[in-house]
């Protein structure tokens, strides 16, 4: 069992023991913690394409649906030589938590293939996408299972799987999988969704804790999709910006930064550390980042940034977690006892399934919405999911990881014995 997956499964039986006393029927609630912590599907075997120089190529493929008691499993598909199937799994598992916190009616999955799709051409690519759709057709639908992108895959790649699909099927079908182009059926708002529903959230802490906005600073890791649209919505609340990284470099600066001036040097390909430096703004490293004095640190780029060996650095008021799995147990717990609050991924960078959901139901309903309905769709849901959470937090007198684990599993737990599944 890889790390990814045992961690998984701990904070499912850990959250599980805060949520026993609420229940008095203990037989009942153990048979359903067992079901919870294994996938109701693990879909594996292997799918070949023909390359182009004319030889046979085969990758191992999986879709693991976790549990579908809220609704029809959802979850992304990537494409990465490192994927495994204890990983997939874990993934999997950590969208059926994902789901329910944001509140929105789906269970979790997740897919992969086994490839590095740098080595692969344009026909290659299209044809494994191709591969991948007929080999999970059975096991998916607009009931049933919607996958989506995930890493090296994006909307081209879900329009090619939607194609194969749909053939398959002998009827159209969009609601399948969402991360769609706009002109497939995909949703106005998707590409910023996760960024923004993290500024939404952080615009919510804010408020509660009384902080004012424009003395606040704040330090991003990372400056892909996520950390960029999330650095662009937060910066316009009026937070400033003293520091972002790529993985070549960070920049600092006192008097914050210019995102659109920094995302302009990264449509040209250009790395941080060869960003024009202007007085006033000096080059760090990502760990410096990670130890600036900032009111919020914001991981956005890769897992496991923050760990016992340098959680002593940080000396952030909040860590506000944007990448998946940024923060350690042993560093989430030692902030804890500092008095420093972790806003977890399952809720902050909930936005880009959130607006997924919305896809799903505009296919649905075969009626578009506009991108302000979108945003403030959004805002409505990731606040509401933010409001919750904080009330078990102050109740139970716990973390807010704990509480975002409380209301995620207590939702699975109360769908599945409403079910009957026990």
């Amino acid at each position: 069992m890889n790390a990814m997956l045992n961690a998984a499964l701990n904070q499912i039986k850990e959250t599980s023991l805060l949520l026993s006393e609420d229940y008095s029927d203990k037989k009942t609630f153990k048979k359903v913690i067992e079901k919870i912590l294994v996938p109701q599907k693990i879909i594996k075997g292997k799918i070949s394409i023909t390359g182009k120089s004319g030889k046979k190529k085969t990758f191992k493929a999986y879709r693991i649906q976790h549990n579908d008691a809220r609704g029809p499993f959802k979850g992304g598909i990537r494409f990465h030589a490192n994927i495994s199937e204890d990983e997939v799994r874990a993934l999997s598992t950590l969208m059926s938590l994902k789901c329910a916190v944001a509140g929105i009616p789906y269970g979790g999955a997740k897919g992969g293939v086994v490839v590095d799709p740098s080595k692969l051409s344009k026909e290659e690519l299209k044809n494994l996408s191709v591969a991948y759709a007929k080999f999970v057709t059975p096991y998916i639908g607009p009931w049933r299972d919607v996958p989506a992108p995930d890493v090296n895959t994006d909307g081209r790649v879900m329009s090619f799987m939607l194609e194969a699909y749909e053939k398959k099927i002998g009827q159209m079908a969009p609601a399948t999988f969402t991360g769609k182009p706009v002109e497939l059926g995909g949703s106005l708002g998707r590409t910023e969704a996760t960024g923004r529903g993290g500024a939404y959230v952080l615009q919510s802490y804010v408020k509660l804790k009384k902080l004012n906005i424009k003395t606040s600073s704040v330090a991003i890791q990372g400056f892909g999709n996520v950390g960029y649209y999330f650095a662009k919505f937060v910066s316009k609340l009026g937070f400033k910006i003293v520091a972002i990284s790529d993985s070549s470099s960070g920049i600092y600066s006192s008097k914050g930064l210019n995102i659109q001036a920094l995302s302009e040097f990264k449509d040209k390909g250009g790395a941080f550390k060869d960003f024009p430096i202007e007085k006033g703004m000096k080059l760090i490293s990502n760990e410096e980042l990670l130890g600036l004095s900032v009111t919020v640190l914001v991981p956005a780029a890769l897992e496991n940034a923050i760990t016992k060996d340098n959680v002593e650095n940080v000396s952030a008021d909040v860590v506000f977690e944007m990448a998946n799995g940024p923060t350690t147990t042993e560093a989430d717990n030692y902030l804890y006892e500092k008095g420093v609050d972790v806003i977890p991924d399952i809720l902050s960078n909930s936005g880009g399934v959130t607006v997924s959901y919305f896809e799903w139901v505009q296919n649905l309903g075969g009626y578009y919405w506009t991108e302000e309905k979108v945003n403030d769709e959004l805002k409505k849901t990731i606040t509401k999911a933010f409001a919750d959470i904080d009330k078990i937090k102050k109740d139970k007198r716990i973390s807010y990881r704990r509480a975002a684990n409380y209301l995620s599993l207590k939702r699975i737990i109360d769908a599945m014995i409403l079910r009957g599944r026990v």
